[in-house]
Formats: structure tokens, sequence, C-alpha cells
């Protein structure tokens, strides 16, 4: 559904807007391919405390691995999150 907000899309973006506020500071690594095909930048965000953003999204239930190679540095960590978080039903596995 090209265009229309996914589900538990409202969810995701608030915790994002709460763990990241406007002005918040991070480190981020780009991808070895720097975009996808759509011309959007593919990194890996850091948090102050260190944490991947990317990763506490998936683990939490608010977003689903998407891998692009070459960018697969961590697609099996992702993977394992989504399939803890299913099993967990938390975030948009209970809610969709």
């Amino acid at each position: 559904m090209y265009g229309q907000v996914e589900c538990y899309g409202h969810a995701a973006s608030a915790f994002t807007e709460r763990l990241l506020p406007p002005g918040t500071h991070v480190r981020y690594r780009v991808g070895i391919d720097p975009e996808d095909r759509y011309g959007r930048t593919l990194a890996y965000l850091y948090l102050k405390d260190g944490r991947m953003f990317n990763l506490l999204l998936v683990q939490r239930g608010y977003a689903t691995p998407l891998t692009i190679p070459p960018n697969v540095d961590y697609a099996d960590e992702f993977v394992k999150a989504a399939r803890t978080a299913r099993e967990r039903g938390v975030g948009l596995w209970r809610a969709c």
C-alpha cells in the first residue's frame, strides 16, 4: 500500500520522536553502498550510549528487517531480533 501509513507506523514514529528529539546527538555509519535505488542514505545509527537505533526498532517491534546487499553487516542480528520480537508478541507483532 504505497503512500499509506503501515500498521504500527504511528507508534514507531512516536517512539522515534521520544528517543531522538530534535537536537539529539547521534553517531552513524554509512553502509558499504551508501544509498538505495531511490537515493535514500543507508546507515546504521548509534545513540550516545552506544546502542544501535536500527536494532532497537526491530527488538521492540517497531520495524522489520530489510537487508539491501551489500549492506549485510548486521542482517543476521536484525533477523534474530525480529524473530524474538515476533515470538514475544511485541509492537507490530501484537497489533498487526
